[in-house]
């Protein structure tokens, strides 16, 4: 009876304070995300009040917060948009891989961290925060915007590519040789291969099948087969997570609605307590260490994002102002970036990850909305500026040709 309570009390007090959190990041109109992760430094070993009897049932907590947000973003696309955005769109996805990615590898090389680590670094460096860039979009009001379209499209072949990432990563991290790392991605492309097919094909059919007017009956069926199909996936070696995001993309049409109108409460809870978790793992006296890298790395990625948006939104024709706009709005990195930590964490990989990836993604998931909102401002400037440069160049020339004497016609003669 004494540990139930102390685990109500323990537990109760993690989602006040995550709610109180919550409002104070609307006020400020900023992302809640950092608040969570120091909440959970400030909980963890090394913090300010270190939990005992609840950290299990925040770990599974955790684990559905990840099933969850891959769910809820499977939900945003159909399986038309996502093969329609590998036709049109995977050069940008190519140049978005390799300028963010290696960088995060090469830090970790680098650092002496091994080959492992540089892949599980490159991946958080790469994967941009989809849900903190929907999020300003709307706040800036830019969902009409031409560049929009290019934002969304990197952001979709990012988060398919976690169907392929995931899975090797995991193979990686477990240790389980090349032979065993091929069957396991070739499983996970297969899988994710026919979800895709089916989807397509039979979409129209799992929905009206999942499909419910009693809210209850949906979120019970929805919830119910998303925990099913991920715990499959886990057992097959694939990641729980990937196994969630292509039930997502299965459905379609009202059913997706309104499973995600009906998700989004739960998804904002468990995602809470997942960023929660993570920095319940990581002592903040292990972060200063790694600050500097992680700030550089933070400064280095921020500048490719940008030139990734910029050409992109280049090559769809977008306007100068535009391109500026879309590399700003991709600088952010948050729950993915998380996400992949949070396996390399638990893995047991090298210990100084996890407090390398908390301090990356709180500098960005701070400095994306901020380049997102001035990154036109600047564009403005600088194309003020630029058109000002010939002007006043002009200017001067013309002064010394009047000021020049006039020709003598006596001495010329």
């Amino acid at each position: 009876m004494h540990s139930s309570a102390v685990f109500l009390i323990e537990f109760g007090a993690i989602i006040l304070a995550l709610g109180l959190l919550g409002r104070l990041a609307a006020r400020l109109r900023f992302s809640p995300i950092p608040l969570y992760l120091l909440a959970g430094l400030a909980f963890g070993e090394g913090g300010l009040l270190p939990l005992g009897a609840s950290e299990e049932f925040v770990a599974i907590g955790a684990e559905i917060g990840v099933i969850l947000l891959l769910l809820m973003l499977g939900l945003e696309y159909t399986a038309g948009d996502l093969v329609s955005n590998l036709r049109t769109q995977y050069p940008a996805g190519l140049v978005d891989a390799a300028l963010n990615a290696l960088p995060g590898a090469a830090m970790a090389l680098i650092l002496g961290w091994g080959p492992i680590a540089a892949v599980v670094l490159a991946g958080i460096t790469w994967i941009s925060s989809s849900g903190v860039i929907a999020k300003v979009l709307g706040d800036l009001g830019r969902l009409g915007n031409r560049e929009t379209p290019v934002i969304l499209s990197i952001l979709v072949l990012e988060d398919l590519s976690m169907a392929v990432y995931l899975p090797v990563i995991t193979a990686l991290l477990a240790g389980t040789g090349l032979a065993a790392g091929s069957v396991t991605l070739a499983v996970a492309l297969g899988v994710a291969g026919l979800v895709l097919l089916v989807a397509v094909r039979y979409g129209r059919v799992i929905s009206r099948f999942v499909s419910s007017d009693d809210p209850e009956k949906l979120l019970l069926v929805v919830l119910g087969l998303t925990l099913l199909v991920a715990g499959v996936a886990q057992k097959l070696q694939v990641s729980a997570a990937v196994g969630a995001f292509l039930v997502g993309i299965a459905l379609s049409g009202e059913v997706a609605e309104g499973a995600h109108n009906l998700l989004a409460p739960l998804r904002d809870l468990f995602a809470a307590v997942f960023f929660v978790f993570f920095g319940l793992h990581t002592d903040p006296a292990s972060i200063p260490p790694v600050l500097l890298p992680a700030l550089a790395l933070a400064v280095v990625t921020a500048l490719t994002k940008i030139a990734t948006g910029y050409w992109a939104a280049r090559r769809a024709g977008v306007s100068v102002r535009g391109r500026w706009r879309a590399g700003g709005m991709l600088v952010a990195r948050g729950e993915f970036s998380i996400v992949i930590a949070g396996l390399a964490v638990t893995s047991g990989i090298d210990s100084r990850l996890g407090p390398l990836a908390t301090a990356y993604v709180l500098i960005l998931v701070v400095v994306g909305p901020l380049t997102a909102r001035y990154t036109d401002v600047v564009a403005l400037r600088l194309t003020r500026w630029r058109r000002a440069r010939p002007a006043q160049a002009q200017v001067p020339a013309e002064a010394a040709e009047a000021a020049e004497p006039a020709a003598d016609p006596v001495g010329r003669a």
